[in-house]
């Protein structure tokens, strides 16, 4: 349960309405306490000042209705230019950069305040009372407090109109795109991995913690599961998996007295019949056990970049192939996606990954998280790029030398070894597809990376336009 109110609460304060309705909530009881506090001051108060001198039912008609109009008239423009602006990038940086667009906040705030005030406008007009009328308030009742609010909130209103046109051509410009992902794809980072217990040194392994974890679930002995046998449990629906509730699955699973590991991670697809986690002993896993681990994922049609890392990788990748696509041919953009992939990756290598052990209130286990390794993300970021930057000489520089400037952030042989891979990889596929000076520069960059990998610590000056020779690379230390 825990699992779908988060997966609705985050689809509610990621959606376009949700905000604009607070807002006009806001706006409505705003309202209705002026009007009640113009009701109990007398009209004397407002003495004979320019501004605060008592209005004319007429007149507090006329400004609350040209107001209340020409908001509602703005908030379809404003509406229509952010459909403009969504449809502009989906289809030029990719449809999964929606989310993204749709969920802006200066875009939500900015038809807030123009539905909010023609909502707060609306019901202070209601109030107003000539001659004519007979209520509660007399004769004549005309909130003067509330129409200085309203020509207030008019003035901000027209404030936020020239936030707002700023803002459009702003937030669609490629390279703030860029930034805006990859700035999230570092927090993301921060928060989800750990500092090292050292400030530094070899990334923290589990290794003091692995005779907690069942034998049938240790890597590489899963042939002895035979002797140690573990209950499947298979999803019953269909979708992206959007929200895995860690709390409620070590809930089910120290209400059974067992031990889960998952099989997955959130923004997979996954389908009915798919296994999602082992469970050991397998003679405690009842149907109502399984109903319970089943009930702390939430599944959705698409995927949500809340819980998913991978989802961010993807977004920078999809816009780099786009602009290294024949028909684009833009290897500048490819090359500011590299860079925040480097930030990115520089920045997961200096940290520790989140523990994939869970204890329950006891202090045993009950979870093993799937984890995933350095070289891991870094296939999912430089790997899956690496096809496209091969053919571009310009891209293909770049990619070689992003991976030299993340070498001094890896703290182990592993992961300059990952580095290793990608640069071999790489240059498989870049050497047939280029010749001559392309080549030579290809082959220069390569040269540089692998210097940089021979001595991780060597302090050597920045690559220029002409590289210098591997062999005059100073030593480590």
């Amino acid at each position: 349960m825990r699992a779908f109110v988060q997966q609705y609460y985050q689809r509610i304060i990621a959606s376009y309405w949700f905000i604009p309705a607070l807002m006009a909530t806001a706006a409505a009881v705003l309202a209705v306490v002026l009007v009640e506090i113009d009701a109990r001051v007398p009209i004397e108060t407002f003495g004979d000042g320019a501004f605060l001198f008592a209005t004319q039912p007429d007149g507090a008609r006329a400004i609350l209705s040209a107001i209340g109009g020409s908001m509602i008239g703005v908030a379809g423009t404003v509406f229509s230019v952010t459909m403009a602006a969504v449809v502009f990038a989906s289809g030029s940086f990719g449809p999964r950069l929606l989310t993204n667009f749709m969920n802006d906040r200066g875009n939500q705030v900015t038809l807030g305040v123009f539905v909010a005030t023609f909502v707060y406008c609306m019901l202070v007009l209601r109030s107003v009372q000539d001659g004519a009328d007979r209520d509660a308030y007399g004769d004549m009742f005309v909130p003067n407090i509330a129409v200085f609010a309203a020509i207030i909130l008019a003035i901000a209103s027209i404030g936020v109109l020239i936030f707002f046109i700023h803002h459009v051509p702003s937030n669609i410009h490629i390279s703030n795109v860029i930034a805006g992902i990859g700035g999230k794809l570092t927090k993301q980072i921060e928060a989800t991995f750990r500092e090292p217990a050292g400030g530094g040194g070899e990334p923290e392994e589990t290794g003091d913690r692995l005779w907690q974890i069942p034998t049938c679930f240790r890597d590489g002995v899963d042939e002895m599961a035979a002797t140690v046998p573990y209950a499947e449990v298979a999803c019953d629906r269909a979708g992206y998996l959007q929200v895995v509730d860690r709390q409620t699955l070590i809930g089910a699973a120290r209400d059974a007295d067992i031990v889960v590991r998952l099989n997955c991670r959130t923004g997979e697809f996954v389908h009915s019949g798919r296994i999602l986690f082992h469970a050991w002993p397998s003679e405690r896993v009842s149907e109502e056990t399984r109903k319970a681990l089943l009930a702390s994922i939430a599944t959705g049609n698409e995927r949500t970049p809340s819980d998913d890392l991978m989802f961010l990788f993807d977004e920078l990748v999809e816009i780099a192939a786009r602009a290294l696509s024949p028909g684009v041919n833009d290897p500048f953009t490819a090359i500011t996606c590299l860079d925040w992939l480097m930030a990115a990756m520089a920045t997961l290598a200096g940290r520790d990954g989140p523990d994939p052990l869970h204890d329950d209130g006891d202090g045993r286990l009950r979870v093993i998280d799937r984890r995933d390794s350095f070289g891991d993300y870094l296939e999912m970021s430089f790997g899956h790029v690496r096809q496209y930057a091969a053919s571009d000489m310009i891209a293909g520089e770049r990619f070689l030398l992003c991976l030299a400037e993340l070498v001094p952030s890896c703290r182990s042989a592993a992961q300059r070894s990952a580095i290793a891979f990608q640069r071999q990889a790489f240059l498989a596929l870049a050497r047939p597809a280029h010749s001559g000076a392309a080549l030579a520069t290809i082959d220069r960059a390569g040269e540089w990376l692998d210097a940089s990998l021979r001595h991780p610590r060597g302090r050597l000056p920045p690559p220029g336009p002409a590289f210098p020779s591997v062999a005059d690379a100073p030593a480590e230390g």
